[in-house]
């Protein structure tokens, strides 16, 4: 395999040591790895090589982590980890909410690190398979339509009463995946298997959060969701005929 074809990650970290470690570790099992110690750096280097997956520290100069994410997600698809300096759950949810698939805290331990790696991989090149084969069909079937809702596939797009709704590309997985089984319950652990590619241990938080951004830009009931409605202690349930 030549190293062009290796799987590229770019590896945000301002701490040098940590950094050429980390670099070293994934070096010695078949990746590319780019580094960089500043965030604003960062937002331009995504763009520039389009990695296969970022790890980005929560603390930088120039530009912080979150910032850096929030930039980049709209248009960067790949998976993106979040470096935490503390086990605190602002920081996970925060990291989630920016964009991020997924987080993991220092002191980074070298096996549950690539471990992460590997699932966000496997996942991203089983949505990319997804996505190929939808390019492949018909419109009709790429295409969703509830009453003024569309969803489509092909474009990853969707609009509501005539206005394009902006979604980054993890809501748009869990709106296709939901609205595809529509009027039927989607539980938890489908979502976290077929989304993230592991399976769920109880604890995630990464798809409510989802959820939870994909209700309001879908003008749901934050309260009382009635669109996208909670089954307790089960998943969800995309409703047909309220939109």
């Amino acid at each position: 395999m030549t190293t062009d074809a290796l799987p590229h990650i770019l590896l945000v970290e301002d701490d040098i040591p940590l950094a050429e470690w980390v670099a070293d570790y994934l070096i010695a099992r078949d990746f590319r790895v780019t580094i960089t110690g500043r965030g604003d750096e960062a937002v331009a280097l995504i763009k520039q090589l389009n990695p296969d997956l970022v790890i980005l520290d929560g603390m930088l100069p120039g530009m912080d982590g979150l910032d850096v994410c929030k930039n980049v997600r709209p248009k960067f698809e790949n998976p993106i980890i979040m470096l935490t300096a503390r086990d605190e759950e602002i920081d996970e949810v925060l990291g989630l909410e920016m964009g991020a698939d997924d987080y993991i805290t220092k002191p980074v331990r070298a096996r549950a690190l690539l471990a992460r790696i590997r699932v966000l991989l496997r996942r991203n090149e089983k949505m990319n398979e997804i996505k190929n084969t939808a390019r492949q069909t018909t419109d009709s079937s790429a295409r969703l339509q509830f009453n003024r809702l569309t969803i489509n596939y092909q474009a990853r797009s969707v609009s509501l009463d005539g206005d394009a709704i902006n979604l980054s590309s993890n809501e748009f997985d869990v709106l296709w995946l939901l609205a595809k089984n529509a009027g039927e319950l989607v539980t938890r652990e489908a979502l976290v298997s077929d989304l993230r590619g592991f399976d769920y241990d109880g604890f995630d938080r990464s798809i409510d959060l989802r959820i939870s951004r994909l209700r309001k830009k879908l003008k749901d009931n934050p309260s009382e969701p009635y669109r996208i409605k909670t089954i307790w202690g089960k998943g969800y349930l995309f409703a047909k005929d309220v939109w």
